[in-house]
C-alpha cells in the first residue's frame, strides 16, 4: 500500500523539521525490543564438495546420489509472525558444490500440501504472491553486496542484486538452472548456480542466508537473521558457508549475440511506407579479474523494455521516469551516488532531484529518441574499490553530431561505511559542454547500537556548463530505521545554475528540509499484527530562506496477521506560486500563496489472495479550489499460469479557472506456458493526451542463455470515439550467450 499521510495542520515547516530532528536525536538507540534482535553470532555451515562427474540433474528430484553427500541445514527460526519461534513446517536445505557450480536442494515440507499458494510461474515474476524460498549469496563475505535467487513451487524463478545494503536490483538476469515440483508432503526446489555467473574475489568463506515464506500463514523463516530492524536488502547479519575452495569461472568470457528483424510503419506520416530492417548486435562480457567485469555493447536492442508508467502531471515540475532498459539496468548499482539522499525519502521529487547521473538521458535528446551506436562499461570490485565506468556513443541528430557520454564512479568501503566520488561528462543534446564532479560519504553502524542501525549520507557535487557556468549541490541525510522508534532527517541545497546534463533535475535554487519520526507497535499472535504512527514533513525554501513549499503529514497505518493493510492520513500543504502554470485541461493557476488540507484513506489486501485489491482516495483541498483523487488496482491471480491487473486513476479538479476530469487506465496481463515461456500484454490510455499504447511481448528461454523474443507495439490516439493509428512496430529477436 502506498504511504498514507496525515499531516499536522499548519505546522511551520522549520518548526516541524526542528521538532523531528530533536525527537530523532532523543531517540534511545537501545530501544529496539530485545526479542527483535535475534542471535548475535553468525551461524556457519561447511559446504560439501563433489566431483563434476557427480553433479545432479536439475529436475526438482533430490534422489540423485550426490545429494546424500551434501551438507544439511534445518535449524531455522521465524522472523514473522513471532520472532525466534520454531517454524510451523519443517524445511531441509542441502548445499554442495563442484569445480563449476554451487547446488541447493530445498525440501519445503507442508502438512497441508493442497493449501500451498502458487500465484506466479513467470521468470522474474511476482513470486512473493505465493509460497517461495530465497537463497542469498555473498561471496567474500562483504556483508554489503549479495546475489539473491528465488523460487516458487510452480518453477517460477527470480534473481536480483543486493547493493550496499540499501537497494535491490531486480533486473539482473544471470544464467542459472532451477526446477521445482510438488510432492505429497510439500514441494521441492533444486538450483544450480554456475560460478561463472557470479563476480567475486577468491576465498573459502561465503555469506549465506536462506528464507522461506508460507503465504497462507503470513509466516517467514530464516537461517541467520531474525532481526526485524534490518530491511530485506540488508545482508549485514547473514550467516557463513565455509570450505568453498578451488573453483573455476572458466575464461571469464561471455559473448552475447543477437539478430533482430523489425517491421515498422508510421501511419501519421503521409506517404510513409512500411519499413523492413534486419540488424544485429550484441554484448561482450570479460572478467578482467574474478570480481571486475568489462562490457562492450554494439547496437543494443531495447524492444523488450516495457511501456513507461503513464503519468499526468498536476505539479509545476517535471516528473521522474525510471529506467527500464536492460543494458543500463544491468550495472546500475555501480553508479548509485549518495545513498539514501537520492535512493530514499518519502518525497519522491526531492529523492531524485539533483541526481548527477541518470541513464535515462542517454538515448534522448530534446525529448526525442536517439539511437545508441555502442558503448563500454567497467564494473565490479578491485583492490578494495567498487568501480563503475560507462561511455556510450549516440547517433547524430538534426541539431548535433554524434555524442560521447561518459560517467565514472569509484567508492571504497571503510568498515560498514563507504566513501566515493563520481564524474560525468557530456550533454545528450550536443548543445553545451557539461561536466559534473561529486563526492559522497555513506555512513552505517549496525554494531554499537544494541541491535539498532544508524545510517547517514553526506554529498557534494559541482557542475561545469558552457551555458550556465559553475554551481554546486550538497546535502546530508540521517536515518534511524529501527523499532519501536524510527526517524529520518535530511537537508539538500541545489544551486541556481547547477546543471547535471547527464543527471536529473526539476527544481533549482532551493534548500530542502525533510524530517520523519514514528513508532511501530507489534501485536504478536493477534488479528492486528502491526500499527505504525508517524509524522513526515518537508519544506522547500529559496536560497534566501523564503518558504516556497511546505508539506506536513500525520499518518496511521495498520497491518493484519493476514497481510492486509489499511491506513488514514491528513496533510497540510503550502505553496508559493511565482508565476502562472496550467493544470490538465488547460486550467490556469495564477501566482499567489496557497494553503490547503487533504485527508487520505487507503486499503490493500494480501498479495497471496485470488483477487488483490488496492484502493486509495484523497480529498479535498487543492490550491484555491478542490480536488478528489482516487486510484484503484485490481489483480486477478487464479493460478500460476495467468495473472491480470487493471489500474484506474481518477482526478476531478474544481478550480476558479474551471473544472476538469483526468482518467488514466492501464491493463496488464501475463500468460505463462512454462516457467521459461511467457506472453506479456500491456495497454494504456489517458484522456488528457488521448494517447493509446499497446505492447505484446513473447519470451522463450529455450536453453540457459538462449532466448527468442517477439514484440508487437501499437501507438495511436483516440480523439473521439474512433481510434487513429500513429505507429506500428513488430520485431523478432533471436539471441544466445556463448560462455567460455
Amino acid at each position: 500500500m502506498h504511504c498514507l499521510s496525515v499531516r499536522t495542520p499548519r505546522m511551520s515547516g522549520v518548526a516541524a523539521f526542528l521538532l523531528t530532528v530533536g525527537m530523532f536525536a532523543a531517540t534511545p538507540f537501545g530501544s529496539a525490543n530485545a526479542q527483535d534482535i535475534g542471535p548475535t553470532a553468525f551461524p556457519s555451515a561447511s559446504a560439501a564438495r563433489i566431483d563434476v562427474a557427480d553433479a545432479p540433474t536439475i529436475d526438482g528430484d533430490l534422489s540423485d546420489l550426490a545429494w546424500a553427500k551434501a551438507t544439511t541445514i534445518e535449524n531455522f527460526r521465524q522472523l514473522e509472525p513471532v520472532v525466534g519461534a520454531a517454524p510451523s513446517e519443517r524445511t531441509v536445505v542441502r548445499v554442495m558444490y563442484d569445480e563449476t557450480s554451487i547446488y541447493f536442494g530445498i525440501y519445503s515440507y507442508d502438512r497441508e500440501p493442497d493449501l500451498i499458494v502458487a500465484r506466479s510461474m513467470a521468470r522474474d515474476g511476482e513470486l512473493y504472491t505465493g509460497d517461495n524460498v530465497t537463497v542469498t549469496l555473498d561471496p567474500g563475505v562483504t556483508r554489503r553486496n549479495a546475489y539473491r535467487f528465488q523460487m516458487g513451487p510452480s518453477g517460477g524463478r527470480a534473481d536480483s542484486l543486493i547493493l550496499n545494503n540499501t537497494a535491490e536490483l531486480e533486473e539482473w538476469d544471470p544464467i542459472w538452472s532451477a526446477k521445482a515440483r510438488r510432492v505429497a508432503d510439500g514441494w521441492v526446489a533444486e538450483m544450480a548456480i554456475p560460478f561463472s555467473s557470479l563476480s567475486f574475489q577468491a576465498g573459502s568463506d561465503w555469506g549465506f542466508e536462506f528464507r522461506r515464506e508460507i503465504r497462507r500463514k503470513a509466516e517467514e523463516i530464516r537461517w541467520a537473521s531474525q532481526n526485524r530492524n534490518l530491511e530485506f536488502t540488508d545482508v549485514s547479519k547473514i550467516g557463513t558457508l565455509t570450505g568453498i575452495n578451488n573453483v573455476s569461472q572458466g575464461l571469464g568470457l561471455d559473448v552475447q549475440a543477437y539478430g533482430v528483424m523489425r517491421v515498422k510503419r508510421d501511419w501519421h506520416i503521409p506517404g510513409e511506407d512500411t519499413g523492413l530492417s534486419f540488424t544485429g548486435g550484441g554484448n561482450i562480457f570479460y572478467r578482467v579479474t574474478p570480481a571486475l567485469t568489462a562490457t562492450l555493447t554494439y547496437n543494443p536492442d531495447f524492444s523488450d523494455a516495457p511501456l513507461d508508467a503513464r503519468q499526468v502531471n498536476t505539479t509545476r515540475f517535471s516528473l521522474f521516469t525510471p529506467e527500464t532498459r536492460d543494458f543500463f539496468l544491468q550495472d546500475a548499482g555501480a553508479f548509485e551516488f549518495a545513498g539514501r539522499a537520492f535512493a530514499r525519502g518519502f518525497d519522491d521529487r526531492n529523492a531524485n532531484n539533483g541526481r548527477p547521473f541518470f541513464s535515462r538521458n542517454i538515448g534522448l535528446a530534446g525529448g526525442q529518441q536517439v539511437s545508441i551506436i555502442g558503448g563500454g562499461k567497467l564494473s565490479g570490485e578491485h583492490a578494495g574499490f567498487s568501480i563503475g565506468a560507462l561511455s556510450v556513443v549516440t547517433d547524430k541528430t538534426s541539431t548535433a553530431g554524434e555524442q560521447v557520454l561518459s560517467v565514472a564512479r569509484v567508492s571504497k568501503a571503510i568498515g560498514e561505511s563507504r566513501i566515493g566520488m563520481i564524474v560525468t561528462h557530456g550533454d545528450p543534446t550536443g548543445q553545451t559542454d557539461n561536466s559534473v564532479v561529486g563526492a559522497d560519504y555513506q555512513f552505517r553502524d549496525s554494531e554499537s547500537l544494541g541491535g539498532g542501525v544508524l545510517i547517514a549520507d553526506l554529498f557534494y557535487q559541482h557542475s561545469f556548463s558552457s551555458e550556465e557556468g559553475r554551481d554546486s549541490s550538497f546535502g546530508f541525510a540521517a536515518s534511524y530505521p529501527n523499532e519501536p522508534w524510527f526517524g529520518e532527517a535530511a537537508f539538500k541545497q541545489i544551486g541556481k545554475n547547477f546543471t547535471p546534463a547527464l543527471g536529473f533535475i526539476n527544481r533549482k535554487a532551493v534548500r530542502v528540509y525533510e524530517g520523519a519520526f514514528g513508532h511501530i507497535t507489534r501485536f504478536d499472535n493477534q488479528w492486528l499484527r502491526q500499527m505504525d504512527i508517524s509524522t513526515e514533513n518537508i519544506m522547500y525554501t529559496d536560497l534566501n530562506d523564503r518558504t516556497e513549499t511546505r508539506e506536513s503529514e500525520l499518518s496511521v497505518e495498520f497491518e493484519t496477521s493476514g497481510d492486509d493493510e489499511f491506513g488514514f492520513s491528513t496533510t497540510n500543504f503550502f505553496e508559493a506560486v511565482p508565476e502562472i502554470f496550467d493544470l490538465p485541461g488547460d486550467i490556469l493557476v495564477p501566482p499567489g500563496n496557497y494553503n490547503w488540507n487533504i485527508v487520505k484513506a487507503g486499503f490493500s489486501n494480501s498479495d497471496a489472495r485470488l483477487i488483490g485489491v488496492e484502493i486509495e482516495v484523497e480529498c479535498c483541498g487543492f490550491y484555491d479550489g478542490s480536488a478528489l483523487q482516487a486510484e484503484a488496482e485490481i489483480g486477478f491471480r487464479p493460478n500460476e499460469f495467468y495473472t491480470f491487473a487493471l489500474t484506474y486513476e481518477f482526478s476531478h479538479f474544481d478550480m476558479p479557472g474551471g473544472e476538469t476530469d483526468v482518467h488514466l487506465l492501464e491493463a496488464a496481463s501475463v500468460i505463462n506456458f512454462t516457467p521459461d515461456m511467457e506472453l506479456r500484454l500491456q495497454a494504456q490510455y489517458d484522456n488528457i493526451s488521448r494517447d493509446f499504447g499497446f505492447l505484446a511481448r513473447y519470451r522463450w528461454e529455450f536453453t540457459p542463455g538462449g532466448e527468442l523474443f517477439i514484440a508487437f507495439g501499437q501507438a495511436g490516439r483516440i480523439p473521439t470515439s474512433r481510434f487513429v493509428a500513429e505507429r506500428s512496430q513488430f520485431s523478432v529477436r533471436l539471441g544466445h550467450t556463448f560462455r567460455f
